[in-house]
Protein backbone atom coordinates (compact mmCIF):
# COMPACT_ATOMS: atom_id res chain seq x y z
CA UNK A 1 0.00 0.00 0.00
CA UNK A 2 0.89 3.68 -0.39
CA UNK A 3 0.28 4.52 3.28
CA UNK A 4 2.22 4.43 6.06
CA UNK A 5 2.10 4.96 9.67
CA UNK A 6 1.83 8.38 9.95
CA UNK A 7 -1.08 9.05 7.32
CA UNK A 8 0.66 10.59 4.87
CA UNK A 9 1.00 10.08 0.87
CA UNK A 10 4.12 11.48 -1.03
CA UNK A 11 2.85 12.60 -4.69
CA UNK A 12 4.75 14.23 -7.44
CA UNK A 13 2.72 15.91 -9.48
CA UNK A 14 4.09 16.24 -12.70
CA UNK A 15 4.33 19.67 -14.43
CA UNK A 16 3.18 17.94 -17.51
CA UNK A 17 0.01 17.65 -15.85
CA UNK A 18 -0.48 21.06 -14.47
CA UNK A 19 0.13 22.77 -17.45
CA UNK A 20 1.11 21.05 -20.77
CA UNK A 21 0.70 23.50 -23.03
CA UNK A 22 -1.82 25.63 -21.03
CA UNK A 23 -2.93 25.28 -18.04
CA UNK A 24 -5.30 21.98 -17.64
CA UNK A 25 -7.79 23.04 -15.30
CA UNK A 26 -10.08 19.82 -15.93
CA UNK A 27 -7.33 17.60 -15.24
CA UNK A 28 -6.45 19.67 -12.55
CA UNK A 29 -10.36 19.65 -10.98
CA UNK A 30 -10.47 15.73 -10.93
CA UNK A 31 -7.31 15.38 -9.45
CA UNK A 32 -8.78 18.06 -6.79
CA UNK A 33 -11.59 16.17 -6.19
CA UNK A 34 -10.17 12.63 -5.91
CA UNK A 35 -7.80 14.14 -3.16
CA UNK A 36 -10.88 15.39 -1.38
CA UNK A 37 -12.70 12.36 -1.63
CA UNK A 38 -9.58 10.23 -0.22
CA UNK A 39 -8.96 13.47 2.35
CA UNK A 40 -12.96 12.95 3.47
CA UNK A 41 -12.01 9.31 5.03
CA UNK A 42 -9.19 10.55 6.68
CA UNK A 43 -6.34 10.62 4.43
CA UNK A 44 -3.63 13.42 4.18
CA UNK A 45 -1.17 13.84 1.31
CA UNK A 46 2.32 15.89 0.43
CA UNK A 47 1.77 16.79 -3.03
CA UNK A 48 5.35 18.40 -5.01
CA UNK A 49 4.69 20.07 -7.76
CA UNK A 50 6.95 20.27 -11.52
CA UNK A 51 7.42 22.94 -13.53
CA UNK A 52 6.10 21.54 -16.86
CA UNK A 53 5.02 23.36 -19.89
CA UNK A 54 5.58 26.79 -17.93
CA UNK A 55 9.05 25.82 -17.47
CA UNK A 56 9.87 24.80 -20.89
CA UNK A 57 8.07 28.09 -22.72
CA UNK A 58 10.55 30.66 -20.49
CA UNK A 59 13.28 28.16 -21.05
CA UNK A 60 13.05 28.21 -24.44
CA UNK A 61 12.10 32.14 -24.44
CA UNK A 62 15.21 32.68 -22.08
CA UNK A 63 18.15 30.45 -24.69
CA UNK A 64 16.58 32.65 -27.55
CA UNK A 65 18.06 35.42 -25.71
CA UNK A 66 21.38 35.08 -24.44
CA UNK A 67 23.34 32.07 -23.57
CA UNK A 68 22.06 30.17 -20.50
CA UNK A 69 23.57 28.42 -17.97
CA UNK A 70 22.41 25.52 -16.35
CA UNK A 71 22.13 27.02 -13.01
CA UNK A 72 19.74 29.91 -14.43
CA UNK A 73 17.28 27.25 -16.18
CA UNK A 74 17.16 25.37 -13.19
CA UNK A 75 15.87 28.65 -11.39
CA UNK A 76 13.57 29.13 -14.08
CA UNK A 77 12.59 26.10 -13.22
CA UNK A 78 12.25 26.17 -9.48
CA UNK A 79 9.96 29.69 -10.38
CA UNK A 80 7.62 27.76 -12.38
CA UNK A 81 7.33 24.94 -9.98
CA UNK A 82 6.61 27.15 -7.14
CA UNK A 83 4.43 29.02 -9.54
CA UNK A 84 2.12 25.98 -10.39
CA UNK A 85 2.51 24.97 -6.56
CA UNK A 86 0.86 28.28 -5.40
CA UNK A 87 -2.05 27.45 -8.31
CA UNK A 88 -2.07 23.88 -6.66
CA UNK A 89 -2.39 25.64 -3.04
CA UNK A 90 -5.20 27.86 -3.29
CA UNK A 91 -7.77 25.40 -5.71
CA UNK A 92 -7.64 23.19 -2.02
CA UNK A 93 -8.34 26.44 -0.08
CA UNK A 94 -8.42 25.61 3.48
CA UNK A 95 -7.49 22.08 3.58
CA UNK A 96 -4.23 23.05 2.10
CA UNK A 97 -1.36 23.96 4.18
CA UNK A 98 -0.92 27.89 3.89
CA UNK A 99 3.14 27.55 3.46
CA UNK A 100 4.47 25.46 0.40
CA UNK A 101 7.52 23.32 1.29
CA UNK A 102 10.45 24.41 -0.99
CA UNK A 103 13.13 22.61 1.38
CA UNK A 104 12.56 19.23 1.42
CA UNK A 105 15.36 18.76 4.59
CA UNK A 106 12.63 20.59 6.62
CA UNK A 107 9.60 19.39 8.38
CA UNK A 108 6.35 21.30 8.39
CA UNK A 109 4.02 21.06 11.25
CA UNK A 110 0.67 21.51 10.41
CA UNK A 111 -3.37 19.74 10.96
CA UNK A 112 -3.62 20.24 7.80
CA UNK A 113 -4.61 17.28 5.65
CA UNK A 114 -2.57 18.23 2.01
CA UNK A 115 0.80 19.80 2.28
CA UNK A 116 1.99 21.56 -1.06
CA UNK A 117 5.79 21.21 -1.91
CA UNK A 118 8.08 22.89 -4.71
CA UNK A 119 10.79 23.26 -6.18
CA UNK A 120 14.48 23.65 -3.82
CA UNK A 121 17.40 24.61 -5.25
CA UNK A 122 19.92 24.27 -8.66
CA UNK A 123 20.18 20.96 -9.25
CA UNK A 124 17.74 19.41 -7.28
CA UNK A 125 14.23 18.13 -9.88
CA UNK A 126 10.96 17.92 -8.02
CA UNK A 127 11.35 13.65 -8.34
CA UNK A 128 14.45 14.59 -5.60
CA UNK A 129 12.46 16.59 -3.45
CA UNK A 130 9.88 14.09 -3.67
CA UNK A 131 12.37 11.09 -2.28
CA UNK A 132 13.93 13.77 0.26
CA UNK A 133 10.61 14.48 1.80
CA UNK A 134 9.78 10.84 2.11
CA UNK A 135 13.02 10.65 4.02
CA UNK A 136 12.00 13.68 5.77
CA UNK A 137 8.69 12.59 6.82
CA UNK A 138 9.49 8.56 7.66
CA UNK A 139 7.78 7.49 4.32
CA UNK A 140 8.98 4.60 2.35
CA UNK A 141 7.03 5.21 -0.79
CA UNK A 142 6.58 7.63 -3.34
CA UNK A 143 3.92 8.07 -6.25
CA UNK A 144 5.26 9.58 -9.15
CA UNK A 145 2.39 11.02 -11.91
CA UNK A 146 3.32 11.75 -15.10
CA UNK A 147 1.38 11.30 -18.61
CA UNK A 148 2.82 7.85 -19.20
CA UNK A 149 1.99 4.69 -18.05
CA UNK A 150 5.03 2.77 -17.16
CA UNK A 151 8.60 3.31 -17.32
CA UNK A 152 10.42 1.23 -20.68
CA UNK A 153 13.71 -0.23 -20.66
CA UNK A 154 14.84 2.02 -23.58
CA UNK A 155 13.33 5.49 -24.82
CA UNK A 156 10.04 4.33 -26.40
CA UNK A 157 9.81 7.59 -28.74
CA UNK A 158 13.09 6.07 -30.79
CA UNK A 159 13.20 2.42 -30.04
CA UNK A 160 9.66 0.79 -31.40
CA UNK A 161 10.81 -2.69 -29.37
CA UNK A 162 10.98 -1.02 -25.76
CA UNK A 163 9.23 -2.69 -23.57
CA UNK A 164 7.10 -1.65 -20.59
CA UNK A 165 8.44 -2.14 -17.00
CA UNK A 166 6.50 -3.53 -14.63
CA UNK A 167 8.59 -3.75 -11.71
CA UNK A 168 12.39 -3.57 -11.18
CA UNK A 169 15.15 -2.99 -9.07
CA UNK A 170 16.94 0.27 -8.27
CA UNK A 171 20.36 -1.17 -9.54
CA UNK A 172 18.81 -2.49 -12.85
CA UNK A 173 16.97 0.90 -13.53
CA UNK A 174 19.18 3.17 -12.88
CA UNK A 175 21.62 1.40 -15.86
CA UNK A 176 18.59 2.88 -17.55
CA UNK A 177 18.20 6.38 -16.38
CA UNK A 178 22.38 6.63 -16.22
CA UNK A 179 23.95 9.03 -13.45
CA UNK A 180 24.05 12.68 -14.52
CA UNK A 181 20.57 14.95 -14.73
CA UNK A 182 20.58 18.06 -16.59
CA UNK A 183 17.57 20.80 -16.19
CA UNK A 184 13.92 19.30 -18.47
CA UNK A 185 15.65 16.15 -19.63
CA UNK A 186 13.43 13.46 -20.53
CA UNK A 187 13.71 10.26 -17.82
CA UNK A 188 10.73 8.78 -16.15
CA UNK A 189 12.79 9.50 -13.29
CA UNK A 190 15.45 11.29 -12.11
CA UNK A 191 18.77 9.77 -12.10
CA UNK A 192 20.16 11.91 -8.60
CA UNK A 193 16.55 11.41 -7.28
CA UNK A 194 17.41 7.39 -8.33
CA UNK A 195 20.11 7.14 -6.48
CA UNK A 196 18.90 8.42 -3.35
CA UNK A 197 16.02 6.44 -3.43
CA UNK A 198 17.72 3.18 -3.85
CA UNK A 199 20.18 4.57 -0.92
CA UNK A 200 17.25 5.15 1.65
CA UNK A 201 15.34 2.08 0.87
CA UNK A 202 12.23 4.26 -0.95
CA UNK A 203 10.28 2.51 -3.15
CA UNK A 204 8.94 4.58 -6.31
CA UNK A 205 5.76 3.76 -8.64
CA UNK A 206 5.61 5.65 -12.00
CA UNK A 207 2.06 5.85 -13.07
CA UNK A 208 -0.25 8.16 -15.52
CA UNK A 209 -1.73 10.86 -13.83
CA UNK A 210 -4.36 11.47 -16.17
CA UNK A 211 -6.00 7.93 -15.59
CA UNK A 212 -7.41 9.16 -12.05
CA UNK A 213 -8.82 5.74 -11.22
CA UNK A 214 -5.80 3.79 -11.78
CA UNK A 215 -4.37 5.97 -9.32
CA UNK A 216 -6.70 5.71 -6.80
CA UNK A 217 -6.33 1.71 -6.88
CA UNK A 218 -2.63 2.80 -6.29
CA UNK A 219 -3.96 4.91 -2.83
CA UNK A 220 -6.30 2.25 -2.01
CA UNK A 221 -3.72 -0.01 -2.12
CA UNK A 222 -5.12 -2.25 -5.30
CA UNK A 223 -3.75 -3.82 -8.46
CA UNK A 224 -3.06 -1.12 -10.47
CA UNK A 225 -0.89 -0.26 -14.27
CA UNK A 226 2.36 1.23 -13.84
CA UNK A 227 6.23 0.45 -12.94
CA UNK A 228 7.23 0.02 -9.04
CA UNK A 229 10.94 0.56 -8.74
CA UNK A 230 12.35 -1.14 -5.09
Amino acid sequence: MAKKKNGFYILSLGGSLIVPNEVDYRFIKKFRELILKKVKNGSKFIIICGGGGLNRKYNEAAKKVRKISNEELDWIGIHASRCNAQLIKILFGDLACKEININPHEKISTKKPILIGAGYKPGWSTDYDAVYLAKTYGIKKVANLSNIDFAYDKDPKKFKNAKPIKKISWKDFRKIVGNKWEPRMNKPFDPIASREAERMGIEVAILNGKKLKNFENYLDGNKFIGTVIR
